[in-house]
């Protein structure tokens, strides 16, 4: 099953979620109660902390849920704030999931160095759906902006085009698979 955010960021070929951790998280486990798939597909935006240029393409199996507040040392968390589906040697670019939009370029680039490559606001809660509930997951993104003070404008410019990257992306790779 191949699932999306919403709101403004929906494909006609995904089941939109719902936007941020928790919107996705009740509604996914919903899902997954009712009418679990076989394998979950997340399609969204990235916004990029450094290395990942506009409108690259990025597939993961790994979700960080880390605050801008544990990198300046004012936070900690007893949870485990990392998941992964990746059941290979490969290494995956981990995309980190909050409820906010970075802004600060400054700050954000201290993510590279955990091997966080992208922010997105709902991955975290999709991997963390699909691993209670035993279900292979992975995500496709595409950069829109970067984590900077003009984040939010650079994703409004960059965001149909990145669905259509999206939306092409996807299809190629589901004709792959089934050529196989």
């Amino acid at each position: 099953m191949i699932i999306c955010a919403g709101n403004n960021e929906t494909f006609n070929f995904a089941q939109p979620m719902g936007v941020g951790l928790i919107q996705t998280a009740m509604n996914l486990t919903r899902l997954c109660l009712f009418d679990k798939p076989e394998f979950l597909l997340f399609v969204g935006s990235a916004g990029s902390y450094g290395d990942l240029d506009i409108f690259e393409i990025v597939e993961s199996k790994t979700a960080s849920n880390i605050e801008l507040a544990f990198l300046s040392n004012d936070a900690y968390t007893p949870l485990d704030n990392v998941v992964t589906t990746n059941t290979t040697n490969k290494k995956d670019i981990v995309i980190n999931s909050s409820n906010y939009i970075s802004t600060n370029a400054t700050l954000t680039k201290n993510f590279l160095k955990f091997g966080v490559g992208a922010e997105n606001m709902e991955f975290f809660a999709v991997l963390q759906i699909a691993k209670e509930f035993n279900i292979p997951a992975g995500g496709v993104f595409c950069i829109t902006n970067y984590t900077n003070e003009s984040a939010h404008e650079d994703f409004l410019k960059n965001h149909e085009k990145a669905k259509e990257l999206l939306s092409e992306h996807v299809k190629k790779r589901i004709e792959e698979l089934t050529k196989k």
